[in-house]
C-alpha cells in the first residue's frame, strides 16, 4: 500500500494522471495499447488483429505516443509500436490479473 505522502500533490500532476486514464478509458484505444504489451507491433497488424482501419489506428497511436502510453521505432518503411516503459505494462497486466481475479465475496 503506497503511503498518501507519496501520491502526486499538485493539481497538475493529477490532471496528468486523470488525462492517462481518460486516454486508456477508450476500449478501442486500450486494444490498442494491448495488442502492443507483449512485443513490438506494426499499425497494419494492429488494424487487422483488432479490424479497425489503419488510419484509425494510427490516429489512436498518435494520441498514445503524445501521452507516453506507447513508443515507436522504425524498421525500413514500418513503424512498431510497443508499451512505453514497464510501468504501463505492469499497470496494465495487473489490472487484468485484478478483474480475472473472483470476487472474495467481501464487497460491500
Amino acid at each position: 500500500m503506497l503511503a498518501m505522502t507519496s501520491y502526486p500533490e499538485s493539481d497538475p500532476a493529477i490532471a496528468q494522471l486523470a488525462d492517462l486514464f481518460h486516454l486508456l478509458g477508450d476500449p478501442t484505444r486500450l486494444r490498442i495499447v494491448l495488442s502492443c504489451l507483449h512485443t513490438p507491433i506494426a499499425v497494419s497488424d494492429i488494424a487487422g488483429g483488432l479490424q479497425l482501419s489503419s488510419s484509425l489506428v494510427s490516429h489512436h497511436l498518435r494520441l498514445l505516443r503524445a501521452a507516453r502510453i506507447v513508443k515507436s521505432e522504425r524498421h525500413g518503411k514500418q513503424v512498431f509500436y510497443s508499451a512505453a516503459d514497464a510501468h504501463i505494462s505492469g499497470v496494465l497486466s495487473d489490472m487484468l490479473e485484478h478483474i480475472a481475479e473472483p470476487s472474495s465475496g467481501n464487497d460491500a
